[in-house]
């Protein structure tokens, strides 16, 4: 099993953002020094709490303070985004990292970027206009092919090439064909999950979930595979979580209940799903009242939060009950108190992986 990261970020309304881009910059900094094999960053135009809207400029950044960690868009929204600009820049992204850029697509789930880019999500199929958007990327790496090209939301036109002069779509990815590509997976049955097990895609699975949706997620993944007549690989499969560690299960738990993940999940999360009328999400029982969704029952029975031994022992038992997947990914909050937060990612690192490494 991998350990990897995963950041949204998230920060509260009002944050300086040029502060937060140096603290969230910092984290991977030291996440490639303790040996973290990968780190992915979100793309959000309109929340305030993730205030990242170019993952690909950060990652550019992060490239070159860091030697060894994988870095990957978690996601790049392509609803966001005309096709032929974002080709290129991917393709020179991943000549910058050497290599090192992991291309995670989704939909998007935000509203107000729908709305910032005149996508409109009543009645557009998000699923699959993303669709079209990958393979029209995909196509243009492959045979950029002359001619226009339109799906009602984007257009762009692929100019005949020009020999003397050296006019054609000529960049290329470092890696052949192209970066890994991953897609993120969060309902029970995901169809993306599905189309990106038919594609053999990397999937990766929502921190905001209890085990029975991860099951449902690799249900969903193997059956798009089985219709390409692949063979679903779970070394692929990413998990992300909350994790916590301390020198003593009390002590994790108080520092958690007491720190970031508490915040955002109190003034973020619940207040973020409540609104989108999707707290079931939570749920071991979609018949549970939305009163019992507390920050006890996330630590529970969501969160991994405790000492080496108990951390260790809940991601055995999470891998057992999956039946196994390739990297954890341990999510970002405001490492504040800081120290607190490098001796957690650490133990991650140092102490809790160790002992999973028969996994």
């Amino acid at each position: 099993m991998n350990l990897g990261f995963f950041t949204m970020p998230l920060h509260p309304p009002g944050s300086d953002m040029s502060e937060t881009l140096v603290e969230d910059i910092d984290q991977i900094v030291k996440l490639d020094w303790l040996g973290y094999s990968e780190a992915w960053i979100g793309e959000h135009f309109t929340f305030e709490w993730e205030n990242i809207p170019s993952p690909d400029l950060f990652i550019a950044q992060a490239s070159a303070l860091t030697t060894r960690i994988k870095l990957g868009t978690g996601v790049t929204c392509l609803p966001n985004h005309n096709p032929a600009m974002l080709a290129h820049r991917i393709a020179q992204l991943d000549h910058q990292t050497g290599g090192r850029l992991l291309w995670g697509i989704g939909s998007s789930s935000t509203p107000g970027d729908y709305e910032l880019f005149g996508f409109d999500a009543e009645e557009g199929d998000r699923r699959s206009f993303t669709l079209e958007s990958v393979e029209a990327i995909l196509k243009i790496w492959e045979d950029p092919a002359p001619g226009k090209y339109s799906n009602g939301v984007w257009k762009y036109v692929i100019p005949k090439p020009v020999e003397k002069i050296g006019l054609r779509l000529h960049v290329q990815p470092f890696q052949d064909p192209h970066p890994p590509i991953a897609v993120g997976g969060v309902s029970p049955k995901s169809e993306t999950l599905k189309f990106a097990g038919q594609k053999g895609w990397i999937p990766i699975s929502i921190n905001l979930v209890p085990t029975a949706s991860l099951i449902g997620h690799w249900e969903a993944y193997a059956e798009g595979a089985s219709r390409s007549q692949l063979v679903p690989d779970r070394s692929k499969w990413r998990i992300a979580r909350e994790i916590y560690v301390a020198d003593t299960t009390k002590k994790a738990r108080k520092e958690a209940m007491e720190g970031t993940i508490a915040r955002d999940y109190k003034d973020y999360w619940f207040n973020l799903l409540d609104w989108s009328n999707s707290l079931d999400r939570f749920k071991l029982d979609v018949n549970m009242p939305d009163s019992d969704l507390t920050l006890d029952y996330l630590m529970d029975n969501v969160w991994i939060v405790g000492s080496p031994d108990e951390v260790a022992e809940k991601l055995a038992t999470l891998y057992e009950d999956t039946g196994g997947f390739g990297t954890i990914l341990a999510m970002g909050h405001e490492w504040e108190p800081r120290q607190q937060w490098i001796e957690s990612m650490s133990l991650l690192a140092d102490t809790v992986m160790p002992k999973l490494a028969k996994l």
